[in-house]
């Protein structure tokens, strides 16, 4: 970073300061290492192989040929609109910060638990996926293991317990190993691809835009039989499912040179890069299938059954290493995420025992409270959650089935608010990275119609829980805020609140050693 000028360092934090906010984390990460934060947690390499069976036991190729870039594009919506927001106010938690400045402290206070409950579980959800990669590949040909919640839990607790303990130790090495993870995840997927279509018995291209319907028993009960046209809709959660998390650009700002520049830049360009090599290693994975329909009675399994049945044993194995390696790393990239909103929520008061969780070490300057928190409650989500069951469906798969709702819930909000804002006494100074207000409000429109669209496809069978538990997500906060929070919750600074902090702001430096002469 040695473009990165002491002018530079001056700008990144007179901007944190002019929202009332110390510089207690440390800037060590690069607009690359922003950018690798969160194409890690997108991760093509998790979400699209663990949940490819949505696509080849719905639609089959076409949800893939199709399929994919439309529902890329509908994530790319988001991040777009996001992005035009991060460059005006770059803090970490961003989404907390933006939905209190742009509307108010309950838009806020909304936006900081449906994005915190997300991460949470999507940290969860993301190492369990891990899991079963692993037990897939290794755990049960190699180590003998079988599945059980207490094997499953134990593997949860190792693994999410050393990624907590390396964001722990410092940004810095947790840069380091994002970085390695952004260049991991490009080279095993252009493998991957590469390996798919040696192995491929012929290229029949067509198979990429052929429409099937794979609900039902067909399609090993992955979807509910319904319409063709309603399994290429339910396919579409493939990709959006998968390219999410690009909010940790946002979230790791106050660690990030140029923060102004580099969040927006790296949360469009996280969506665009994994789009790209997720749909060429995806329809090289199409293209190496034997035969569709033996594929679609895969269901869950469909991507060992082929990589067994296609693949030579050693470079099967080696895929595999890079690609559970890559898996591990996008859980890294989760659990700076949620600690960093977990401790922007916290320094403003927002959760219980906001005092220890805002606290920064001053040896690493890591939020080391935030970091564990998070990292502890999603071991015990999956743990409670897989132990109680809802008819036949455990509470685990219900849940997770909504997160990703309540995460691009927590997009949408500051985004709609942002499209009444603009222009504005709320808003009326835009960041190095504008797009100027006619675009800004398509993508904002945009984003409401896809929220409309995620949503619905999001509670249909097997998922038709989810509607039930937001509703009450949303009737649950409502008490709460109206009963205790509304007279408590003073969010963030704002006007004339951030002149009050400045002494504050010169302690909490001064605390973690961050020198006041720039």
């Amino acid at each position: 970073m040695s473009d990165y000028t002491d002018l530079d360092k001056k700008q990144d934090v007179h901007i944190l300061h002019s929202m009332g906010y110390a510089q207690e984390l440390e800037r060590r990460m690069s607009s690359f290492s922003n950018f690798a934060v969160s194409f890690s947690i997108i991760c093509i390499l998790s979400g699209g192989i663990n949940s490819l069976a949505q696509a080849t036991s719905g639609a089959g190729g076409a949800a893939i040929g199709i399929g994919w870039p439309l529902g890329c594009f509908i994530s790319l919506v988001f991040a777009v609109a996001m992005a035009q927001i991060s460059s005006a106010y770059p803090t970490a938690g961003g989404l907390y910060h933006w939905g209190s400045i742009l509307g108010n402290r309950f838009t806020g206070w909304l936006t900081a638990w449906f994005n915190l409950l997300g991460l949470v579980t999507v940290l969860g959800a993301i190492n369990v996926g891990t899991y079963y990669f692993f037990m897939g590949s290794f755990g049960t040909t190699y180590l003998g293991l079988t599945d059980s919640t207490t094997v499953r839990i134990i593997f949860l607790v190792i693994i999410t317990g050393a990624q907590a303990l390396v964001n722990h130790m410092g940004i810095g090495l947790t840069a380091k190993l994002t970085d390695f993870s952004g260049y991991l995840i490009f080279a095993t997927s252009i493998a991957l691809a590469v390996v798919c279509l040696i192995a491929a018995p012929s290229y029949e291209f067509g198979r990429l835009f052929t429409f099937a319907n794979y609900s039902g028993e067909v399609g090993g009960n992955v979807w509910p039989s319904t319409s063709g046209a309603w399994v290429f809709l339910l396919g579409l959660l493939l990709p959006i499912y998968t390219i999410t998390g690009y909010d940790a650009s946002a979230h790791t700002s106050e660690e990030t040179v140029k923060a102004a520049e580099s969040v927006p830049r790296g949360m469009v360009s996280s969506v665009l890069w994994s789009a790209l090599f997720g749909y060429i290693m995806l329809c090289a994975f199409v293209l190496m299938l034997p035969n569709m329909d033996e594929a679609a009675k895969q269901g869950w399994n469909v991507f060992f059954w082929a990589m067994d049945s296609q693949v030579n044993p050693v470079v099967k194995d080696i895929l595999y290493l890079a690609i559970f390696v890559s898996q591990w790393l996008c859980g890294l990239a989760t659990v700076t995420s949620v600690s960093r909103m977990i401790f922007a929520f916290s320094r403003d008061g927002g959760l219980p025992a906001s005092k220890a969780l805002s606290k920064v070490s001053p040896q690493y300057r890591t939020p080391v409270a935030a970091i564990w928190t998070g990292s502890i409650l999603s071991v015990l989500f999956v743990w409670g959650s897989s132990l109680v069951t809802i008819g036949d469906t455990p509470v685990y798969t219900i849940v997770v089935s909504c997160t990703v709702i309540f995460l691009f819930f927590s997009f949408a909000i500051p985004i709609t608010l942002g499209l009444f804002a603009w222009g504005t006494s709320k808003w009326d100074k835009m960041g190095p990275w504008n797009l100027g207000e006619g675009v800004f409000k398509l993508f904002a429109v945009l984003t409401i119609i896809a929220m409309v669209l995620i949503f619905i496809l999001g509670i249909q069978p097997p998922n038709e829980w989810a509607l039930y538990i937001t509703v009450g997500f949303l009737v649950v906060t409502g008490i709460v805020w109206f009963g205790f929070e509304s007279r408590r919750f003073k969010g963030p600074p704002i006007g004339a609140e951030v002149a009050k902090r400045q002494a504050e702001i010169a302690a909490a430096e001064a605390a973690v050693g961050e020198s006041r002469e720039r």
